[in-house]
Protein backbone atom coordinates (compact mmCIF):
# COMPACT_ATOMS: atom_id res chain seq x y z
CA UNK A 1 0.00 0.00 0.00
CA UNK A 2 3.03 2.43 0.77
CA UNK A 3 4.38 1.43 -2.49
CA UNK A 4 1.24 2.99 -3.88
CA UNK A 5 1.04 6.28 -2.47
CA UNK A 6 4.35 6.45 -3.60
CA UNK A 7 3.16 5.44 -7.45
CA UNK A 8 0.60 8.13 -7.00
CA UNK A 9 2.87 11.19 -6.69
CA UNK A 10 5.40 9.89 -9.33
CA UNK A 11 2.36 10.37 -12.07
CA UNK A 12 2.43 14.48 -12.62
CA UNK A 13 -1.35 14.35 -14.25
CA UNK A 14 -1.90 12.47 -10.89
CA UNK A 15 0.17 14.32 -8.84
CA UNK A 16 -1.10 17.66 -10.12
CA UNK A 17 -4.89 16.80 -9.60
CA UNK A 18 -4.66 15.47 -5.81
CA UNK A 19 -2.27 18.67 -4.74
CA UNK A 20 -4.88 21.10 -6.53
CA UNK A 21 -7.91 19.38 -4.71
CA UNK A 22 -5.82 19.36 -1.75
CA UNK A 23 -5.26 22.72 -2.61
CA UNK A 24 -9.07 24.15 -3.03
CA UNK A 25 -10.26 21.95 0.09
CA UNK A 26 -7.73 24.17 2.14
CA UNK A 27 -9.45 27.57 0.62
CA UNK A 28 -12.63 26.02 1.67
CA UNK A 29 -11.62 25.68 5.14
CA UNK A 30 -10.08 28.76 5.27
CA UNK A 31 -13.24 30.64 4.09
CA UNK A 32 -15.40 28.17 6.91
CA UNK A 33 -13.35 30.53 9.39
CA UNK A 34 -14.07 34.45 8.57
CA UNK A 35 -16.94 35.87 10.03
CA UNK A 36 -19.59 37.96 8.26
CA UNK A 37 -19.75 41.51 9.82
CA UNK A 38 -21.88 42.55 12.75
CA UNK A 39 -22.17 39.35 14.48
CA UNK A 40 -20.76 38.84 18.35
CA UNK A 41 -19.29 35.88 17.66
CA UNK A 42 -19.10 35.02 21.44
CA UNK A 43 -22.59 35.02 21.75
CA UNK A 44 -23.28 33.44 19.26
CA UNK A 45 -21.25 30.49 20.59
CA UNK A 46 -22.93 30.20 23.65
CA UNK A 47 -26.06 30.18 21.23
CA UNK A 48 -24.79 27.22 19.29
CA UNK A 49 -23.39 25.39 22.90
CA UNK A 50 -26.67 23.23 22.73
CA UNK A 51 -27.03 22.61 19.64
CA UNK A 52 -25.54 18.82 19.19
CA UNK A 53 -27.91 16.47 18.15
CA UNK A 54 -30.23 18.93 16.83
CA UNK A 55 -30.77 20.13 13.20
CA UNK A 56 -28.79 22.72 13.56
CA UNK A 57 -25.90 20.72 14.90
CA UNK A 58 -26.44 18.61 11.67
CA UNK A 59 -26.02 21.52 9.38
CA UNK A 60 -23.48 22.88 11.12
CA UNK A 61 -21.82 19.30 10.57
CA UNK A 62 -22.69 19.43 6.71
CA UNK A 63 -20.87 23.30 6.88
CA UNK A 64 -17.43 22.35 8.53
CA UNK A 65 -18.65 24.00 11.54
CA UNK A 66 -19.17 27.53 8.77
CA UNK A 67 -22.71 27.85 10.44
CA UNK A 68 -22.24 28.07 14.50
CA UNK A 69 -19.57 30.79 13.49
CA UNK A 70 -21.65 32.47 11.24
CA UNK A 71 -18.98 33.05 8.50
CA UNK A 72 -19.30 33.40 4.82
CA UNK A 73 -19.72 29.50 4.22
CA UNK A 74 -22.49 29.56 6.71
CA UNK A 75 -25.19 28.38 3.89
CA UNK A 76 -22.48 25.58 3.05
CA UNK A 77 -23.30 23.78 -0.22
CA UNK A 78 -27.09 22.78 0.48
CA UNK A 79 -28.22 25.83 -2.02
CA UNK A 80 -26.53 24.25 -4.70
CA UNK A 81 -28.19 20.75 -3.70
CA UNK A 82 -31.43 22.12 -3.53
CA UNK A 83 -31.50 23.86 -6.75
CA UNK A 84 -29.97 20.36 -8.31
CA UNK A 85 -32.74 18.57 -7.07
CA UNK A 86 -35.30 20.84 -8.79
CA UNK A 87 -33.46 20.94 -11.76
CA UNK A 88 -33.08 16.93 -12.09
CA UNK A 89 -37.34 16.82 -11.59
CA UNK A 90 -38.03 19.31 -14.10
CA UNK A 91 -35.80 17.26 -15.81
CA UNK A 92 -39.09 14.59 -15.18
CA UNK A 93 -41.71 16.53 -15.32
CA UNK A 94 -41.00 19.74 -17.33
CA UNK A 95 -41.00 18.95 -21.27
CA UNK A 96 -38.41 21.66 -22.39
CA UNK A 97 -35.56 20.95 -19.74
CA UNK A 98 -35.91 17.40 -20.64
CA UNK A 99 -34.99 18.16 -24.16
CA UNK A 100 -31.88 19.86 -22.91
CA UNK A 101 -31.11 16.79 -21.07
CA UNK A 102 -30.97 14.70 -24.28
CA UNK A 103 -29.02 17.47 -26.05
CA UNK A 104 -25.78 15.90 -25.02
CA UNK A 105 -22.87 17.97 -23.55
CA UNK A 106 -24.47 21.66 -24.53
CA UNK A 107 -28.22 20.83 -22.92
CA UNK A 108 -25.45 19.76 -19.98
CA UNK A 109 -23.97 22.97 -19.58
CA UNK A 110 -27.38 24.75 -19.66
CA UNK A 111 -28.74 22.81 -17.07
CA UNK A 112 -25.61 23.50 -15.07
CA UNK A 113 -26.18 27.21 -15.90
CA UNK A 114 -29.75 27.19 -15.02
CA UNK A 115 -28.70 25.47 -11.43
CA UNK A 116 -25.89 28.69 -10.97
CA UNK A 117 -29.09 30.51 -10.77
CA UNK A 118 -31.15 28.87 -8.81
CA UNK A 119 -28.51 28.41 -6.50
CA UNK A 120 -28.11 32.63 -6.22
CA UNK A 121 -32.43 32.35 -5.99
CA UNK A 122 -32.17 29.90 -2.91
CA UNK A 123 -29.14 31.35 -1.17
CA UNK A 124 -30.70 35.19 -0.89
CA UNK A 125 -34.07 33.46 -0.09
CA UNK A 126 -32.22 31.39 2.81
CA UNK A 127 -29.69 34.26 3.64
CA UNK A 128 -32.22 36.15 4.43
CA UNK A 129 -34.16 34.20 6.39
CA UNK A 130 -30.64 33.44 8.60
CA UNK A 131 -29.93 37.45 8.87
CA UNK A 132 -33.94 38.12 10.32
CA UNK A 133 -33.03 35.31 12.60
CA UNK A 134 -30.25 36.14 13.68
CA UNK A 135 -31.50 40.09 14.67
CA UNK A 136 -34.44 38.00 16.77
CA UNK A 137 -31.23 36.03 18.84
CA UNK A 138 -30.10 37.16 22.67
CA UNK A 139 -27.67 35.00 24.25
CA UNK A 140 -28.39 33.36 27.91
CA UNK A 141 -28.27 37.07 29.78
CA UNK A 142 -30.12 38.81 27.23
CA UNK A 143 -27.38 40.48 24.75
CA UNK A 144 -28.35 40.22 21.50
CA UNK A 145 -26.18 38.45 18.55
CA UNK A 146 -26.23 41.09 16.55
CA UNK A 147 -24.86 44.44 17.43
CA UNK A 148 -25.89 47.01 14.87
CA UNK A 149 -29.74 45.26 13.40
CA UNK A 150 -31.25 46.78 10.55
CA UNK A 151 -31.76 46.62 7.11
CA UNK A 152 -28.18 47.59 6.37
CA UNK A 153 -27.15 44.39 7.99
CA UNK A 154 -29.68 42.17 6.47
CA UNK A 155 -28.60 43.38 2.87
CA UNK A 156 -24.85 43.21 3.91
CA UNK A 157 -25.48 39.55 5.24
CA UNK A 158 -27.73 38.52 2.57
CA UNK A 159 -24.54 39.34 -0.01
CA UNK A 160 -22.07 38.13 1.62
CA UNK A 161 -24.12 34.38 2.41
CA UNK A 162 -24.95 34.05 -0.96
CA UNK A 163 -21.30 35.33 -2.42
CA UNK A 164 -19.91 32.64 -0.07
CA UNK A 165 -22.14 29.88 -1.56
CA UNK A 166 -21.62 30.85 -5.17
CA UNK A 167 -17.95 30.83 -4.30
CA UNK A 168 -18.14 27.30 -2.33
CA UNK A 169 -20.09 26.04 -5.95
CA UNK A 170 -17.11 27.14 -7.70
CA UNK A 171 -14.55 25.65 -6.23
CA UNK A 172 -16.88 22.28 -6.52
CA UNK A 173 -17.12 22.41 -9.75
CA UNK A 174 -13.20 23.26 -9.55
CA UNK A 175 -12.51 20.40 -8.05
CA UNK A 176 -14.67 17.83 -10.33
CA UNK A 177 -12.78 19.58 -13.76
CA UNK A 178 -9.56 19.95 -12.58
CA UNK A 179 -9.19 17.60 -9.58
CA UNK A 180 -9.61 14.13 -8.49
CA UNK A 181 -13.63 14.42 -9.52
CA UNK A 182 -16.75 15.02 -7.03
CA UNK A 183 -16.04 18.03 -6.44
CA UNK A 184 -19.35 18.70 -4.27
CA UNK A 185 -19.03 15.26 -2.46
CA UNK A 186 -15.22 16.40 -1.57
CA UNK A 187 -16.71 19.45 0.01
CA UNK A 188 -19.12 17.83 2.11
CA UNK A 189 -17.08 15.46 2.77
CA UNK A 190 -13.94 17.90 3.62
CA UNK A 191 -16.55 19.94 5.96
CA UNK A 192 -17.64 16.42 7.91
CA UNK A 193 -13.74 15.39 8.62
CA UNK A 194 -12.97 18.75 9.92
CA UNK A 195 -15.15 17.93 12.93
CA UNK A 196 -12.64 14.96 13.79
CA UNK A 197 -10.37 16.59 16.03
CA UNK A 198 -13.16 18.68 18.08
CA UNK A 199 -15.06 15.36 18.21
CA UNK A 200 -12.32 13.55 19.51
CA UNK A 201 -11.41 16.16 22.18
CA UNK A 202 -14.53 16.31 23.66
CA UNK A 203 -15.36 13.16 23.65
CA UNK A 204 -11.57 13.10 25.74
CA UNK A 205 -12.79 15.30 27.90
CA UNK A 206 -16.75 14.24 28.34
CA UNK A 207 -14.49 10.71 29.34
CA UNK A 208 -12.37 12.19 32.15
CA UNK A 209 -15.23 13.95 33.93
CA UNK A 210 -17.35 10.82 34.04
CA UNK A 211 -20.19 12.38 31.72
CA UNK A 212 -19.47 9.25 29.56
CA UNK A 213 -18.63 5.94 30.85
CA UNK A 214 -15.63 4.12 29.03
CA UNK A 215 -18.36 1.04 28.52
CA UNK A 216 -20.63 3.91 26.59
CA UNK A 217 -17.51 5.02 24.32
CA UNK A 218 -16.50 1.20 23.50
CA UNK A 219 -20.38 0.69 23.01
CA UNK A 220 -19.63 4.01 20.83
CA UNK A 221 -16.76 2.63 18.61
CA UNK A 222 -18.10 -0.75 18.30
CA UNK A 223 -21.17 0.88 16.49
CA UNK A 224 -19.04 2.80 14.55
CA UNK A 225 -16.94 -0.15 13.37
CA UNK A 226 -20.02 -2.15 12.88
CA UNK A 227 -21.58 0.91 10.40
CA UNK A 228 -18.17 1.46 8.59
CA UNK A 229 -18.01 -2.30 8.02
CA UNK A 230 -21.45 -2.02 6.29
CA UNK A 231 -21.04 0.44 4.30
CA UNK A 232 -18.20 -0.99 2.88
CA UNK A 233 -19.60 -4.06 2.33
CA UNK A 234 -23.03 -2.56 1.15
CA UNK A 235 -21.44 -0.29 -1.21
CA UNK A 236 -19.55 -2.74 -3.12
CA UNK A 237 -22.02 -5.15 -3.07
CA UNK A 238 -23.60 -5.63 -6.57
CA UNK A 239 -26.00 -8.01 -8.80
CA UNK A 240 -24.01 -9.19 -12.01
CA UNK A 241 -26.58 -9.93 -14.72
CA UNK A 242 -24.64 -12.40 -17.05
CA UNK A 243 -24.93 -11.16 -20.50
CA UNK A 244 -24.61 -13.45 -23.69
CA UNK A 245 -23.20 -12.15 -27.27
CA UNK A 246 -23.55 -14.45 -30.39
CA UNK A 247 -20.56 -15.53 -32.70
CA UNK A 248 -20.57 -12.29 -35.25
CA UNK A 249 -18.57 -11.41 -38.07
CA UNK A 250 -16.59 -8.20 -37.62
CA UNK A 251 -15.14 -7.09 -40.78
CA UNK A 252 -12.78 -9.71 -42.43
CA UNK A 253 -12.94 -12.02 -39.43
CA UNK A 254 -14.95 -14.28 -37.51
CA UNK A 255 -15.60 -13.38 -33.62
CA UNK A 256 -16.62 -16.24 -31.31
CA UNK A 257 -19.77 -15.80 -28.80
CA UNK A 258 -18.66 -14.00 -25.44
CA UNK A 259 -20.28 -13.83 -21.67
CA UNK A 260 -20.16 -10.66 -19.55
CA UNK A 261 -22.52 -9.24 -17.14
CA UNK A 262 -23.80 -5.83 -16.28
CA UNK A 263 -23.16 -5.00 -12.58
CA UNK A 264 -25.88 -3.59 -10.80
CA UNK A 265 -25.12 -1.64 -7.55
CA UNK A 266 -27.19 -2.19 -4.72
CA UNK A 267 -26.85 1.14 -3.42
CA UNK A 268 -26.61 2.82 -7.10
CA UNK A 269 -27.46 5.99 -5.99
CA UNK A 270 -24.62 6.06 -3.47
CA UNK A 271 -24.81 9.26 -1.24
CA UNK A 272 -26.94 11.57 -3.06
CA UNK A 273 -29.82 10.15 -1.41
CA UNK A 274 -29.30 11.45 2.29
CA UNK A 275 -27.68 15.05 0.84
CA UNK A 276 -30.95 15.47 -1.27
CA UNK A 277 -33.07 14.14 2.26
CA UNK A 278 -31.07 16.25 4.40
CA UNK A 279 -31.14 19.41 1.96
CA UNK A 280 -34.95 19.23 1.55
CA UNK A 281 -35.10 19.10 5.09
CA UNK A 282 -32.94 21.88 6.15
CA UNK A 283 -33.67 24.34 3.90
CA UNK A 284 -36.95 25.40 5.59
CA UNK A 285 -36.30 24.19 9.25
CA UNK A 286 -33.01 26.24 9.54
CA UNK A 287 -34.73 29.62 8.89
CA UNK A 288 -37.32 28.14 11.38
CA UNK A 289 -35.30 27.19 14.56
CA UNK A 290 -33.80 31.23 13.59
CA UNK A 291 -37.51 32.42 14.02
CA UNK A 292 -38.25 32.88 17.44
CA UNK A 293 -42.03 32.64 17.38
CA UNK A 294 -44.16 29.53 19.59
CA UNK A 295 -45.53 27.88 16.66
CA UNK A 296 -42.16 28.33 14.53
CA UNK A 297 -40.23 27.04 17.18
CA UNK A 298 -42.57 24.13 17.61
CA UNK A 299 -42.29 22.69 14.06
CA UNK A 300 -38.59 23.34 14.75
CA UNK A 301 -38.24 21.32 17.41
CA UNK A 302 -39.87 18.40 15.81
CA UNK A 303 -37.75 18.86 12.79
CA UNK A 304 -34.93 17.49 15.21
CA UNK A 305 -32.83 14.63 14.79
CA UNK A 306 -34.09 13.00 18.06
CA UNK A 307 -37.81 13.37 16.91
CA UNK A 308 -39.95 10.82 15.49
CA UNK A 309 -41.41 13.40 12.62
CA UNK A 310 -37.98 14.14 11.67
CA UNK A 311 -36.93 10.64 11.06
CA UNK A 312 -39.91 9.92 9.34
CA UNK A 313 -39.49 12.77 7.25
CA UNK A 314 -35.85 11.89 6.71
CA UNK A 315 -36.55 7.78 6.03
CA UNK A 316 -39.46 8.94 3.65
CA UNK A 317 -37.25 11.04 1.53
CA UNK A 318 -34.23 9.04 1.39
CA UNK A 319 -36.41 6.08 -0.42
CA UNK A 320 -37.86 8.35 -2.79
CA UNK A 321 -34.50 9.83 -3.80
CA UNK A 322 -32.69 6.40 -4.20
CA UNK A 323 -35.50 5.39 -6.81
CA UNK A 324 -35.38 9.06 -8.37
CA UNK A 325 -31.91 9.40 -8.65
CA UNK A 326 -31.39 5.92 -10.15
CA UNK A 327 -34.69 6.18 -12.20
CA UNK A 328 -32.43 9.67 -13.67
CA UNK A 329 -29.11 7.82 -14.59
CA UNK A 330 -30.10 4.11 -15.36
CA UNK A 331 -32.38 3.74 -18.24
CA UNK A 332 -33.22 0.39 -18.43
CA UNK A 333 -34.61 0.49 -22.52
CA UNK A 334 -31.62 2.10 -23.28
CA UNK A 335 -29.40 -0.10 -21.85
CA UNK A 336 -32.04 -3.05 -23.33
CA UNK A 337 -31.25 -1.86 -26.95
CA UNK A 338 -27.43 -1.17 -26.10
CA UNK A 339 -27.21 -4.98 -25.44
CA UNK A 340 -29.22 -6.11 -28.50
CA UNK A 341 -27.35 -3.67 -30.90
CA UNK A 342 -24.42 -5.30 -29.98
CA UNK A 343 -26.03 -8.49 -30.45
CA UNK A 344 -25.85 -9.99 -27.00
CA UNK A 345 -29.28 -11.32 -24.76
CA UNK A 346 -29.71 -11.76 -21.15
CA UNK A 347 -29.99 -16.17 -20.32
CA UNK A 348 -33.58 -17.31 -20.63
CA UNK A 349 -34.85 -13.52 -21.74
CA UNK A 350 -35.64 -12.15 -25.06
CA UNK A 351 -34.02 -9.50 -26.15
CA UNK A 352 -35.74 -5.91 -26.47
CA UNK A 353 -38.80 -4.99 -24.32
CA UNK A 354 -38.55 -8.25 -22.06
CA UNK A 355 -35.09 -7.56 -21.38
CA UNK A 356 -35.81 -3.83 -20.59
CA UNK A 357 -38.63 -5.19 -17.83
CA UNK A 358 -36.41 -7.91 -17.02
CA UNK A 359 -33.69 -5.16 -15.86
CA UNK A 360 -35.83 -2.93 -14.51
CA UNK A 361 -37.83 -5.49 -11.82
CA UNK A 362 -34.30 -6.43 -10.87
CA UNK A 363 -33.00 -2.78 -10.59
CA UNK A 364 -35.98 -1.66 -8.53
CA UNK A 365 -35.55 -4.67 -6.02
CA UNK A 366 -31.90 -4.01 -5.87
CA UNK A 367 -33.10 -0.64 -5.05
CA UNK A 368 -34.99 -1.30 -2.41
CA UNK A 369 -32.88 -2.98 -0.61
CA UNK A 370 -30.37 -0.15 -1.12
CA UNK A 371 -33.05 2.40 0.21
CA UNK A 372 -33.74 0.29 3.46
CA UNK A 373 -29.47 0.11 3.92
CA UNK A 374 -29.23 3.60 3.52
CA UNK A 375 -32.44 4.36 5.77
CA UNK A 376 -31.31 2.23 8.53
CA UNK A 377 -27.39 3.34 8.35
CA UNK A 378 -28.43 7.12 8.37
CA UNK A 379 -31.40 6.95 11.29
CA UNK A 380 -30.79 3.94 13.61
CA UNK A 381 -26.78 4.62 14.86
CA UNK A 382 -27.85 8.75 15.27
CA UNK A 383 -30.76 7.34 17.89
CA UNK A 384 -29.10 4.82 19.00
CA UNK A 385 -25.74 6.75 20.21
CA UNK A 386 -27.81 9.69 20.90
CA UNK A 387 -29.10 8.55 23.63
CA UNK A 388 -25.59 8.51 25.21
CA UNK A 389 -25.39 12.75 24.54
CA UNK A 390 -21.94 12.65 22.12
CA UNK A 391 -21.27 15.02 19.58
CA UNK A 392 -23.67 14.57 16.77
CA UNK A 393 -20.62 14.14 14.30
CA UNK A 394 -20.98 10.56 15.02
CA UNK A 395 -24.19 10.17 13.67
CA UNK A 396 -24.77 7.63 10.90
CA UNK A 397 -24.89 10.08 7.97
CA UNK A 398 -21.90 11.98 8.59
CA UNK A 399 -20.27 8.51 8.11
CA UNK A 400 -21.71 7.06 5.52
CA UNK A 401 -20.75 9.90 3.23
CA UNK A 402 -17.57 10.15 4.83
CA UNK A 403 -16.97 6.49 3.98
CA UNK A 404 -18.54 6.27 0.76
CA UNK A 405 -16.94 9.05 -0.53
CA UNK A 406 -13.51 8.16 0.59
CA UNK A 407 -14.31 4.75 -1.19
CA UNK A 408 -15.36 6.66 -3.90
CA UNK A 409 -12.03 8.98 -4.71
CA UNK A 410 -9.76 5.95 -3.46
CA UNK A 411 -11.03 3.98 -6.76
CA UNK A 412 -10.92 7.00 -8.92
CA UNK A 413 -7.17 7.57 -7.79
CA UNK A 414 -7.03 3.72 -8.43
CA UNK A 415 -7.83 3.69 -11.58
CA UNK A 416 -5.53 6.17 -12.84
CA UNK A 417 -2.83 4.03 -11.36
CA UNK A 418 -4.08 0.84 -13.22
CA UNK A 419 -4.17 2.89 -16.68
CA UNK A 420 -0.55 3.33 -16.19
CA UNK A 421 0.30 -0.28 -15.28
CA UNK A 422 0.85 0.48 -11.44
CA UNK A 423 -0.80 -2.02 -9.09
CA UNK A 424 -3.70 -0.21 -6.68
CA UNK A 425 -3.96 0.47 -3.37
CA UNK A 426 -3.86 -3.23 -2.33
CA UNK A 427 -2.69 -6.33 -4.60
CA UNK A 428 -5.86 -8.37 -5.08
CA UNK A 429 -8.52 -6.17 -4.14
CA UNK A 430 -10.18 -3.72 -6.76
CA UNK A 431 -12.18 -0.96 -5.58
CA UNK A 432 -15.95 -0.76 -7.22
CA UNK A 433 -16.58 2.55 -8.31
CA UNK A 434 -20.72 3.90 -7.87
CA UNK A 435 -23.02 6.17 -9.22
CA UNK A 436 -23.63 9.41 -7.43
Amino acid sequence: MFSSIQNIFSIPELRRRILFTLGILAVYRVGAHVPIPGVDAAVLATFFAGTEGTLLGLVSAFTGGALERMTVFALGIMPYISASIILQLLTVVYEPIARLKKEGEQGRKTITKYTRYGTVVLSVIQGTGIAVGLQTMVGPTGEPVVTNPGLGFILLTVITLTAGTAFIMWLGEQITERGVGNGISLIIFAGIIALIPSAMVNSVRLLRTGALSPTILFLILVIMIAVVAAIVFMERGQRRVPIHYAKRVVGMRSVSGQTSHLPLKVNMAGVIPPIFASSIIMFPATVASLVDVPWVQTVANMMTPMHWVYNLFYVAFIIFFCYFYTAVTFNPVDVADNIKNQGGYIPGIRPGKATSDYLDTTLSRLTFAGAIYVSIVCVLPTILIGQFNVPFFFGGTSLLIVVAVGLDTASQIEAHLISRSYEGFMKGVTLKGRRG
